[in-house]
């Protein structure tokens, strides 16, 4: 879907490119003539089936502007399921970016867990509960899980 969703962008992108060095009047010859092919696939399809990538771009390209001018357009969606996707994009995207990326607890730091071994190695008749007194006594807190578990 990724590589669908950069092919897209690409094509878009060069495609805006064409339209740089036409004439005004080119353009808006072109859009009319797209408009009314909308219309006509409008007329013979009764639901379009777009895809996540199709999605995307819609939302992202369209998302922006305001509901009148959303009503103003030939659209295949309502103007309303344009704004839907662009907040379920922005809600992904921010979800995406909030989310740890380890679930669970975080690992224990490399040199407290070194010198969990070395005073487990150095004082073999120690148990978890002496080698976390000693952790404690230097002011190292952590917790006994950890100790018992390096």
């Amino acid at each position: 879907m990724l590589l669908r969703l950069v092919y897209l962008t690409v094509t878009t992108v060069f495609a805006f490119m064409r339209l740089l060095p036409e004439s005004d009047r080119d353009k808006e010859i072109e859009i009319l003539v797209l408009r009314h092919q909308v219309a006509v696939l409008q007329r013979q399809v009764a639901k379009p089936a777009l895809t996540p990538g199709d999605r995307f771009l819609l939302a992202g390209l369209l998302g922006h502007l305001s509901m009148d001018k959303l009503r103003h357009l030939t659209l295949l969606v309502r103007p309303e399921t344009i704004l839907r996707w662009h907040r379920d994009l922005l809600r992904r995207g921010h979800s995406a970016a909030c989310t740890p990326r380890r679930r669970g607890r975080p690992r224990t730091i490399s040199s407290i867990r070194l010198l969990v071994l070395r005073l487990a190695r150095e004082n073999p008749s120690w148990g978890y509960r002496r080698i976390h007194g000693e952790l404690a006594a230097l002011a190292i807190t952590v917790a006994a899980s950890t100790v018992w578990e390096p």
